[in-house]
């Protein structure tokens, strides 16, 4: 508990550094002023490019704003190589240096989760993750370093966070169940160029010790539509679960719209360790197609072969997926909504699980957010014990609200709380009682939203 009352004092201490920020600068909400960009505004260069301004209160002359921005790999990018609707909004700071154009971003969520049903419980936790990257022009093109780091191997309760009908990974050499599992220390460790080609041609070579390969949907932990849910998807082991692979390299080619990729990567799951880097051999691979048709949409299929994903289970796996991502900026706020399906073929088994998710979060009036999502998952880990593993179709319904509490340029601390109700086979009554109910109150923090500076104004 040391580690939750260090959290709450640095939440509260924060919060109030933040509160002070507001009152000194508030955000501009004055509806006459005509000139005033709204917060969710971009702009476009002459080229098109989004412009994404510097962290307010740095030093950043015009030209070079435009010089970097319009250098980005892409206006849609998202988590790895993959993309997202160029209109979601950026929650980062950004300042230049030497040439270089710096950026962090994340989240923290403080919470209290209770499970419920028999084999629920409750649990004090902190899900967290935070990203620095780092771009500057290479020859004719531009490379991108980026470091994802958590601390939730300190900060998530043993054996993981609770969370009903999750399975995925080990804990002490068993399987996990009814938790997720703590992400890694070094969730991504990896460098992405890019190379115009011509006008709209260019090539992109993506890789390190820990990266995401070209397989799935973004991942939710970068999803605009998932922004306010702390707890993961239960499809995320049939969808983008490969988004920490310790090991992967990627080309690929951005024609217009379109984008065309390959990956080679390590196929093997991460292990209990979760601070260090786990190389291993280069033998699984995957294909993604990536189309951009407007800034408000983004859509992807791909397809991947892994070898011997799973730690405890023997053989190898096809994996397909396939995702629309919608986002709509609005006047003082954003809605951004996400459908996935990901479905795994198990080699050894012979088991096809599929899995389907629809999940939406609504920004309003500055500072509320309504979110939820929808899940109907095939599960077939949740009894390891058994010889034989028979799989349930499970469904998982979350709703939730909440507020900004404190919400500036620098940075925002909202208070939510969100309710899951589920769908099962009644021969699992036995085991998760009739009609489980789990809820999670939380704070989240993060920076602040980017707003547009109105030189940029088009």
């Amino acid at each position: 508990m040391k580690t939750f009352r260090f959290a709450f004092t640095f939440l509260a201490g924060l919060s109030l550094t933040l509160a002070h920020a507001q009152a000194a600068n508030p955000i501009p909400s004055d509806p006459l002023n005509k000139d005033a960009p709204p917060a969710n505004q971009q702009t476009t260069n002459q080229h098109g490019a989004d412009q994404h301004p510097s962290m307010p209160g740095m030093s950043m002359p015009e030209m070079n704003i435009e010089h970097a921005t319009s250098a980005l790999p892409s206006p849609h990018a998202g988590s790895g190589t993959s993309w997202q609707p160029a209109s979601v909004p950026a929650y980062e700071w950004m300042w230049m240096r030497g040439g270089w154009e710096l950026m962090a971003h994340g989240a923290i969520f403080i919470d209290y989760n209770q499970q419920g049903g028999p084999r629920g419980e409750g649990k004090a936790e902190s899900v967290n993750w935070g990203m620095l990257m780092e771009q500057h022009r290479l020859g004719a093109g531009t490379i991108l370093f980026r470091q994802m780091f958590s601390a939730e191997s300190l900060t998530s309760p043993h054996p993981g966070f609770p969370e009903l009908f999750q399975t995925g990974e080990t804990y002490h050499g068993e399987p996990l169940v009814d938790h997720q599992h703590p992400h890694n220390v070094f969730a991504e460790l990896a460098a992405l160029y890019t190379l115009p080609l011509t006008g709209k041609l260019s090539w992109e070579l993506y890789g390190g010790p820990s990266a995401e390969p070209a397989l799935g949907p973004v991942t939710y932990i970068h999803r605009a539509s998932a922004s306010e849910l702390p707890l993961a998807p239960l499809g995320h082991h049939l969808q983008d679960s490969t988004h920490t692979s310790f090991g992967v390299v990627t080309t690929g080619f951005l024609i217009d719209r379109v984008k065309l990729e390959a990956s080679a990567f390590n196929g093997h799951e991460p292990n209990e360790e979760r601070w260090s880097i786990q190389l291993a051999a280069l033998n699984s691979w995957s294909a993604r197609a990536f189309v951009a048709p407007t800034r408000n949409w983004t859509a992807q299929y791909s397809v991947g072969y892994l070898d011997k994903p799973e730690a405890l289970e023997p053989g190898n796996q096809w994996r397909e997926t396939a995702s629309v991502e919608y986002n709509r900026p609005l006047p003082s706020g954003n809605w951004a909504t996400t459908a996935v399906w990901g479905r795994v073929h198990k080699l050894a088994t012979g088991a096809h699980l599929n899995s389907y998710l629809l999940e939406s979060t609504l920004n309003f009036r500055a500072r509320n957010y309504l979110f939820s999502r929808l899940e109907l998952v095939d599960k077939d880990e949740l009894f390891p014990q058994a010889l034989v593993h028979p799989w349930y179709r499970i469904g998982a319904y979350t709703f939730g609200a909440e507020r900004d509490l404190v919400q500036n340029r620098v940075g925002q601390l909202g208070l939510g709380i969100d309710v899951t109700i589920y769908s099962k086979p009644s021969v699992l009554a036995a085991a998760y009682g009739n009609f489980p109910v789990s809820f999670q109150i939380f704070l989240r923090l993060r920076p602040g939203r980017m707003t547009v500076p109105h030189s940029h104004e088009t």
